[in-house]
């Protein structure tokens, strides 16, 4: 199985976008993310390689699975 490694906020910001989210808000170096039957937003700092904690943390709340997760960013 492919590991999850730390990629650049763009990259991660797209794989939320693909998957229905859409931009809400950005304070600081954090942007904020929403979409209808989330409860809560997901939230990406704008960093050159985001942690693997982070990812997987939103990756949870979203409801996105990791074969969904390589497959946006394959296709990008």
């Amino acid at each position: 199985m492919t590991r999850i490694t730390p990629v650049h906020w763009k990259q991660l910001e797209r794989v939320f976008l693909v998957a229905g989210f859409r931009f809400v808000r950005q304070e600081g170096s954090h942007r904020s993310y929403v979409k209808e039957g989330i409860a809560r937003p997901i939230v990406i700092p704008r960093y050159t390689e985001v942690p693997i904690t982070i990812i997987r943390s939103n990756l949870r709340t979203a409801g996105i699975s990791r074969e969904e997760y390589f497959k946006i960013l394959s296709e990008g």
